[in-house]
């Protein structure tokens, strides 16, 4: 199998990397170039910096060296080019966790014959990564966890317009208006609650509602989190920054317990270290599948248009430099073909949203979840919220 991963990013935190980014772009500009658990997503801290190494001990920095030696400056991967199958080349970043999406990526190379390398980090730091990179990025293809660095992306004209054919899969709240990034898969935020202590009748209409004091010392999140981040820029987006900044100083004043992650929270919920916590819907269904029916967490959905009911996407952009137009598109097309689709009803328990597939018949259907209205691209400030929270010392 030609299926190569390229090391995973670590090392210094998501704002840091952003702030680094922006300032080699400025750099440029100056210069007159013209130019954790295994299973958790956007939680690992990264760095672009220094050479990215692949399975050959090749160096992505400058120019990314593939595994048979060549590079992948500019255009990260050459179109036609001499693949073991002869069927091209083609260079992913995903901030996708690995163990989530790498099984579907190889099952798209061994079916199309194109060459794929792919690598590994956090979806924020990824964006970052592009941002300085610029058109030398060897990135053909990112995969996003969330569709706000998607639209950071298309705000800087770095990814092309997608085939129409492409777009219309899904539906237009799942897909940039400007045609350059398109969804493949939805995620709803929840609130878990320990089914011993609570019932869904006990659980407030909406998330602002848990900075009642009655919740003190009842509530778990993990702000370093990139969903939970998300959340709070759709939050400051929706209700405006000075509710959010309320929210976030109510929840503090209620001494929630801080966790690393969504899993993390789910099983503090599940175990009665705290009553309820902020997660993406999936996360749930992987436990009962692991322990039962007997697992001690549910999901709460929050209704009309409550914030708290956000239903994000992870995302698929095509950059605008690449040389591999055709493979890329390949790959789009795959990703919402009904087999990829049903992949992630299937066996991560997203919504797929490609009409005719169905979710997992555990899941509140899509159609029934009263998220606000937005759109999905304009949760790119990241730097905004990681500022927000800073300020108010969470984190």
């Amino acid at each position: 199998m030609n299926y190569r991963i390229l090391r995973r990013l670590s090392g210094a935190p998501v704002a840091s990397l952003i702030l680094t980014a922006l300032l080699a772009m400025g750099l440029l500009v100056l210069a007159g170039c013209g130019q954790n658990s295994s299973q958790q997503e956007g939680e690992s801290g990264g760095s672009a910096s220094g050479g990215e190494i692949t399975s050959s001990g090749g160096s992505a920095s400058g120019g990314e060296a593939t595994a048979g030696g060549g590079s992948a400056s500019g255009g990260g991967s050459a179109s036609g080019g001499a693949s073991a199958g002869g069927e091209g080349s083609l260079v992913i970043y995903s901030g996708r966790n690995e163990e989530l999406v790498g099984p579907i990526i190889e099952r798209f190379e061994e079916e199309s014959g194109i060459d794929v390398e792919v690598r590994y980090g956090d979806t924020a730091e990824l964006a970052a990564t592009i941002l300085e990179e610029g058109e030398n990025s060897p990135a053909d293809v990112f995969f996003a966890q969330d569709a706000g660095a998607l639209g950071a992306l298309s705000d800087r004209r770095l990814l092309s317009e997608l085939p129409e054919d492409v777009l219309g899969r899904v539906e237009e709240r799942f897909k940039d208006p400007e045609g350059r990034w398109v969804g493949v898969s939805g995620r709803a935020r929840v609130v878990a609650y320990n089914t011993e202590a609570l019932s869904e009748e006990d659980l407030p209409g909406s998330i602002l509602d848990f900075t009642d004091p009655e919740w003190e010392g009842r509530i778990g999140w993990a702000p370093t989190n990139g969903s939970f981040q998300a959340f709070v820029t759709a939050l400051r987006l929706i209700e405006g920054e000075d509710v959010a900044r309320e929210w976030l100083e109510g929840i503090e004043a209620n001494d929630p317990r801080t966790y690393e992650n969504n899993i993390a929270i789910l099983e503090g919920v599940a175990s009665g270290e705290v009553e309820v916590g902020f997660v993406n819907h999936y996360y749930l269904f992987r436990k009962l599948e692991e322990e039962g029916e007997g697992f001690e967490a549910r999901n709460y959905y929050l209704q009309n248009g409550d914030p708290g009911a956000l239903i994000n996407v992870a995302g698929l952009g095509v950059l605008g430099n690449t040389d591999s137009t055709a493979e890329a598109e390949e790959f789009l097309e795959f990703m919402l073909s009904e087999e990829a689709q049903q992949y992630f009803a299937d066996e991560t328990f997203e919504y797929p949203l490609v009409e005719g597939v169905q979710p997992n018949g555990e899941l509140v259907p899509l159609s029934e979840i009263e998220s606000p209205e937005i759109d999905l691209g304009d949760l790119d400030d990241l730097q905004g919220t990681l500022d927000l929270l800073r300020e108010m010392g969470v984190l």
